[in-house]
């Protein structure tokens, strides 16, 4: 056992590339700083043939030779790669996740949040993931790994501040990127601003809570972004502020503050956790993270500033994807005895909330988790 071991160790993990969009290149780049671990990027997958011209001239660049394919599924069938990352667009997640879990060869799976768009196949998918012990998938919730959230999570798990009582999250940021035939412009294809890009806020208030959903309530409108936009002739319709409060089955209680149109902010995101006994807060992009006691005060909040020596690469979020990506394949060869850190019921819950936020938002009243999930 210990010579299989050993051989799975020092085995190159081949990786294939579904969607070579910006974020599919910014995870090019990551394993390229990761090839001391003995990884490689062999191929990819995209329709759109400028996306394939520009992952092709990265690769080569790194003396990477990249087999290319327009289809996902003539990357699966050609058996090159062992492990495959699925970043397209959001509503191709689902077929293209249900297509590599019911393929013959197994591959284990990274998947750019959200897991899919709906909640049906969000549950889909986990469903058909256990028919496939021999598949690991891991959901790309990265904003866990952000050296400052990393920090804060620890000081929660060792019960610095005793129970949690509330999480309240701030994002103030700049707009929604311009993405290929602009599909994040609209809700059918993304799944709402609030699966988008707050299913990463939505897991750590769960993770910080140490608790389920029970049920959600949001506020929220398209005030000013995109108004202007026409494509096709239709006008975008996600919005682009919201407050939402969600309430947990341990009595705790998170809330989360976003504003898309904020980009005079020092800190894109600042996150508060406030225990029975004290309160911790992280503050990113600043790398900062403030600890206190209620019986010390104000004099006693001590700041730290974070620094993870593992990342080799920064990248648009913070050396988070690099720490992902590190830790997953630390999974991938330890499969047995480790499982992915960010699970596909992680995935789904976090779908869940922000499905249920973009109802409330739309109908003005309390959704329970319950609704959402059955």
């Amino acid at each position: 056992m210990a010579a299989a071991a050993a051989a799975e160790e020092e085995k190159t993990v081949k990786y294939g590339i579904i969607g070579v969009g910006m974020m599919g290149r910014e995870h090019l780049i990551n394993l390229y700083h990761l090839r001391d671990h003995r990884v490689s990027v062999v191929c990819a997958a995209d329709p759109h043939p400028p996306s394939l011209d520009s992952a092709l001239h990265l690769a080569h660049s790194f003396n990477w030779p990249l087999h290319v394919f327009s289809g996902h599924k003539e990357l699966l069938d050609s058996g090159l790669c062992d492990v495959v990352i699925v970043s397209s667009p959001n509503m191709t997640h689902y077929q293209i996740l249900i297509d590599i879990i019911a393929h013959p060869k197994p591959h284990h799976v990274l998947v750019e949040k959200p897991l899919c768009t709906t909640v049906p196949h969000c549950k889909q998918v986990v469903d058909a993931a256990k028919k496939r012990p021999d598949i690991m998938v891991q959901v790309g919730l990265e904003y866990r790994y952000m050296p400052p959230v990393a920090k804060l999570i620890e000081i929660v798990k060792a019960g610095e501040v005793g129970p949690i009582r509330m999480v309240a999250i701030r994002e103030h940021r700049f707009p929604f990127l311009v993405k290929v035939n602009n599909w994040n412009r609209f809700n059918a294809n993304s799944g709402g601003t609030l699966v988008e890009k707050c299913c990463h806020f939505f897991d750590l208030m769960r993770l910080f809570a140490g608790a389920n959903p029970v049920r959600v309530m949001a506020s929220g409108a398209m005030d000013v972004n995109h108004k202007d936009e026409v494509y096709d002739g239709k006008v975008p319709d996600i919005i682009d502020n919201a407050y939402v409060i969600v309430e947990f089955d341990n009595g705790s209680r998170g809330m989360l503050d976003l504003c898309m149109f904020a980009e005079g902010s020092k800190n894109e995101q600042e996150i508060s956790v406030v225990g029975d006994i004290g309160k911790g807060e992280a503050f990113v992009p600043e790398g900062i993270v403030k600890f206190g006691t209620r019986v010390a005060g104000r004099d006693g909040v001590q700041t730290i500033q974070t620094v993870d020596k593992r990342i080799k690469y920064d990248g648009l979020h913070h050396g988070s994807s690099f720490l992902e990506h590190l830790n997953f394949l630390y999974a991938i060869r330890n499969k047995g005895t480790k499982a992915p850190e960010v699970d596909l019921i992680d995935g789904l819950v976090s779908v869940a909330i922000g499905v249920a936020a973009q109802v409330s938002i739309e109908q003005g009243r309390f959704v329970t988790m319950e609704e959402v999930l059955k």
